[in-house]
């Protein structure tokens, strides 16, 4: 008998792990700047739900499913885990593959950059798209974790902001790189068009942050002795 009530109760025991399988457990760390530098309480919210700003920005994601270009999904596939390999790789100013000290702290950079996003993420609880139509079928899937800002737009420009300050005369290119890696997230179908500048916006707040830390200006300096000097200039 106590068995038999086992297995009944077993589906809303599980109910509640199966409901929260999508959730994303972000780490927050503080190796370059405090939790305090960290929070901004006057971080632009998205558009107030049901509004007109709010439904244009929903429907711009329709849009952009409908106007799909053959190899854009494929696109935003490949870049779909932000790292520096999938967003810079093919024009990275550095040696083949890259250096294990360049990649532990581009990991370390996005660690931190990641839990700042996650902060303001959950201040606002904005679904993502599909979540919100039914309708919307995402190319990329039904990922976890929500939209506003898009920790991919976050990131990728962070990380051209870097390579932008080692190697000045690249800039429009690496910005132009991470403005592609965030467009990729709406061709996906995972975030709006508002989500991306969010991530943008929140990157411009947090890279002058980063650049005040003793830690990251060692980290800075690390990188720009292991630049490949033929791939400075291009």
């Amino acid at each position: 008998m106590k068995i038999y009530k086992l297995i009944l109760a077993a589906p809303a025991l599980l109910a509640p792990l199966l409901a929260g399988a999508e959730e994303w457990i972000i780490p927050r760390t503080t190796y370059y700047i405090t939790a305090e530098q960290q929070k901004m309480p006057d971080f632009p919210a998205p558009p107030e739900p049901g509004s007109k700003a709010d439904r244009a920005d929903l429907s711009a994601v329709f849009a952009m499913q409908r106007s799909l270009k053959p190899g854009q999904c494929e696109r935003a596939k490949m870049a779909a885990h932000a790292d520096f390999e999938n967003f810079f790789g093919d024009i990275s100013p550095f040696p083949a593959p890259l250096p294990a000290e360049a990649a532990a702290i581009f990991r370390r950079v996005k660690t931190e950059t990641d839990g700042a996003a996650a902060d303001i993420k959950d201040k606002f609880k904005r679904k993502r798209p599909f979540l919100r139509d039914p309708g919307l079928k995402p190319c990329l899937g039904r990922i976890g974790g929500l939209a506003y800002p898009s920790g991919h737009a976050t990131i990728s420009r962070l990380l051209a902001l870097m390579l932008a300050d080692l190697v000045p005369e690249r800039r429009a290119q690496f910005l132009a790189r991470a403005d592609e890696a965030a467009l990729d997230r709406v061709i996906g179908g995972v975030h709006h068009p508002a989500d991306i500048e969010a991530g943008k916006a929140l990157a411009d707040r947090l890279y002058p942050r980063y650049r005040k830390s003793g830690k990251f200006a060692a980290d800075m300096k690390t990188l720009r002795g292991l630049l490949l000097k033929s791939k400075v200039k291009k």
